[in-house]
């Protein structure tokens, strides 16, 4: 027979078994990686702007490369390894967003490329883009309204 744990012990046990993290050291290394993976960012801008491209195609230039990159270390599984050691660092918006399509993807790939790959890709990511694409219209509709007075 198994006895049934309170809410406090649970707390209790939950608390032991839980490493202790520093938050100065957390925050820090956050910083430092998140930092990081923006100079990288700055570092592809300047190189595509040095290539004499224009600054729209800069842009979706830095975009794309920077979700490729965060795809493939995810594939590889870097991207992993590196958000155990930074933290919150990691979910700087492009590369973070490209973890979180990727990853549910490789978890599930063994289910086939339909079923799994592609059906779970979006299991993070989809409410996402579901909220900030309405966001996004809502937004749109009330600036064109209030633009008309």
């Amino acid at each position: 027979m198994q006895d049934k744990m309170t809410n406090k012990e649970y707390q209790k046990y939950v608390d032991k078994k839980t490493p202790n993290s520093s938050l100065a050291k957390d925050m820090f290394l956050a910083f430092l990686v998140g930092g990081f993976i923006c100079c990288i960012g700055q570092l592809i801008s300047d190189g595509y702007r040095m290539l004499g491209l224009p600054a729209d195609i800069v842009s979706m230039g830095t975009s794309a490369t920077l979700i490729f990159i965060g795809a493939a270390l995810t594939g590889l599984g870097i991207y992993d390894k590196i958000a155990k050691f930074a933290g919150a660092g990691t979910i700087v918006p492009i590369t973070g967003f490209s973890n979180a399509i990727v990853s549910p993807a490789m978890e599930f790939k063994s289910e086939g490329l339909v079923l799994g790959l592609a059906a779970k890709m979006f299991v993070i990511a989809g409410p996402v883009l579901v909220y900030g694409i309405t966001a996004s219209v809502f937004a749109g509709v009330i600036y064109f309204i209030l633009s008309m007075f």
